[in-house]
């Protein structure tokens, strides 16, 4: 069985986030980034079939250079392969687009479901449309049937829903598909060898962005918090009813 897991970089929540003078783009300097957590549970998942079943592990991602200390420490945890598509990621349709170029030949394709900055989760679905493949989202649980099928629990509103589905397939993982115990952490020998491990650089193909992004803000800063003596309830209600209409 082959596995492909679609992996992104985001910026590290402890990173002050910024915009370009324009407020037009995200501007990366000074942002330390991270595996995408939503991308590290699929690989999670991935490695544990790559010992369950012998299934053989690719990782790719649709970014540039610099992107590539990421990509090589998530390779770091035992995949087999890694693909860079060397272009910039410019929205969720540009990267599905990179993504169909490559992915036929794999039985399944693993996809955060969202990723952690711009929170799109689109990838999956439209790699699914592109490739006329069979897409499951929100999966919790996935394990091969045979060498034909995968079975597959999803979350929905009301609960659970446990589907077989023929391969090939893309599905859009949840992080909730491997307990937080069980997440790995790369080696000082895995992180040596991943260094010098071949990385093979793939030229994008031509591919037409579909929104467009007008400008970006910061959510506006919250309010001061306001004491109020709690025996001054003529204060509270006055706050309460006629400032903040609340009842």
């Amino acid at each position: 069985m082959k596995i492909l897991v679609c992996v992104n970089q985001v910026p590290d929540t402890t990173s002050q986030i910024n915009f370009t003078s324009d407020q037009s783009a995200f501007d990366p300097s000074g942002v330390q980034f991270v595996l995408n957590p939503s991308d590290e549970a699929a690989l999670m998942r991935a490695l544990q079939l790559k010992e369950e079943v012998g299934a053989e592990l690719t990782l790719v991602h649709v970014g540039l250079s610099d992107s590539e200390p990421v990509l090589r420490k998530a390779f770091a945890l035992g995949a087999d392969h890694m693909l860079r598509i060397d272009t910039f990621p410019t929205d969720g349709f540009f990267v599905a687009e990179q993504l169909a170029a490559i992915a036929p030949g794999y039985d399944a394709i693993f996809c955060g479901r969202e990723s952690l900055d711009y929170n799109g989760g689109m990838v999956g679905g439209m790699l699914a449309a592109l490739l006329d493949y069979d897409f499951v989202d929100e999966v919790t649980a996935f394990s091969f049937e045979g060498d034909k099928a995968a079975k597959i629990t999803r979350m929905t509103d009301g609960g659970k829903e446990h589907l077989e589905v023929p391969l090939p397939v893309v599905v859009g993982i949840q992080k909730e598909i491997v307990p937080e115990s069980e997440i790995r952490i790369p080696s000082m020998k895995g992180i040596m060898m991943a260094r010098k491990a071949p990385l093979q650089v793939l030229s994008p193909v031509e591919a037409s962005s579909q929104p467009k992004i007008t400008a970006l803000e910061k959510p506006q800063p919250k309010a001061p918090v306001k004491m109020i003596d709690p025996n001054n309830l003529d204060e509270l209600i006055d706050e309460l009813h006629n400032k903040r209409k609340l009842f």
